[in-house]
């Protein structure tokens, strides 16, 4: 009976439930929640585990088993969630995104940010503009982005740009309320969307007590040595932080039951995201070990395109180098959408 509500309340959008008194037990992974629906309560703990694997190593994650498709507002904003073979042969190929957020505030302070929710400079607007123009011409069918303001603000600024011209609307899913007040009821004008997930999984990696911190004066007072290990090494965490393996746990797990699923039913997807939690997802997608990982350098706002195809990811850097042609030349689809852009400009 109670796995019988459960399927239901999954698998419906139109379905009369929400979830509440959320929370995450971060010793053994598992989230418990309380399901509500046409009046029946029930409290609900449920794990989900899953691996993945670098060529020297492999981390068991465990990821709470409820999904995103059940709080979207309208159906029609949200992309097919399924994986079914049905919709496998529809697009054999998609494009995934990854933008790492322009400069922060406390970026441009030498401060260590980690969860802390800074806005971006005037720089960091700038650098979130030239990245949308660098993707312009790349489809986009979803965003997901952080739940911190930076990430948020360059997917926003980056879509101004888009030739598309579609609007990234954000999908408000923490109770119901907000999940009615914020319904489209023109169906012209949710075919000019494209819809946005916030997952705080995305979220830059937790540094603790160094937050807030200078990062020359924490240098100086705990030695060069100390923080380097704190800032670069893969399983020292920071004091009552996270290491970029506990940050690889929560983004990893969350692209593989999520996002990955988007890109298997054929849509176009962006991430933006931050430093950290863009290394662990493309530790996963470039089967980095967790030496390779630690030397990756990501550019603020400087987009990466990957080609999801056949169950592979195909990485081809930044969409606009070597050559914008030689990305489009690279795979039937995106040019010929960006073609029908052309079309659509030029009459």
């Amino acid at each position: 009976m109670v796995s019988a509500a459960y399927h239901q309340a999954s698998v419906t959008l139109q379905s009369r439930c929400h979830f509440s008194n959320s929370c995450l037990n971060q010793q053994n992974r598992i989230a418990s929640f309380r399901l509500i629906s046409k009046g029946v309560q029930l409290d609900i703990a449920l794990t989900r585990r899953g691996t993945y694997s670098s060529r020297r190593r492999t981390i068991a994650v465990t990821q709470a088993s409820a999904s995103h498709s059940i709080m979207v507002p309208d159906p029609v904003l949200s992309p097919s969630s399924g994986t079914s073979s049905e919709s496998k042969k529809k697009s054999n190929e998609a494009a995934l995104i990854l933008i790492r957020h322009g400069e922060s505030m406390w970026n441009e302070k030498n401060l260590f940010t980690g969860c802390v929710d800074v806005p971006l400079t005037k720089k960091g607007v700038e650098e979130a503009i030239e990245a949308g123009k660098r993707i312009s011409n790349i489809p986009v069918d979803m965003i997901y982005t952080s739940s911190l303001i930076r990430a948020q603000m360059t997917a926003m600024l980056a879509m101004t740009e888009h030739r598309c011209k579609k609007v990234p609307i954000i999908l408000h899913d923490e109770n119901e309320q907000a999940r009615v007040w914020s319904q489209i009821f023109s169906e012209d004008t949710k075919k000019q969307c494209i819809p946005v997930v916030t997952a705080w999984q995305l979220n830059e990696r937790m540094y603790g007590e160094l937050q807030g911190l200078n990062k020359q004066e924490t240098a100086d007072r705990y030695g060069t040595e100390q923080v380097h290990v704190w800032r670069r090494s893969y399983d020292t965490p920071p004091p009552n932080g996270e290491s970029l393996e506990m940050c690889a746990e929560r983004a990893v797990a969350y692209f593989t039951e999520f996002i990955q699923a988007q890109l298997f039913s054929g849509k176009n997807v962006m991430i933006a995201a931050h430093g950290n939690s863009l290394r662990s997802i493309i530790m996963y997608l470039d089967k980095l070990t967790s030496q390779e990982v630690i030397s990756l350098e990501l550019s603020t706002g400087i987009p990466m395109l990957y080609i999801f195809k056949e169950g592979r990811f195909i990485r081809r850097g930044s969409p606009v180098a070597p050559t914008e042609a030689g990305v489009y030349a690279y795979t039937k689809s995106l040019a010929q959408y960006r073609q029908k852009l052309d079309e659509m400009f030029q009459s």
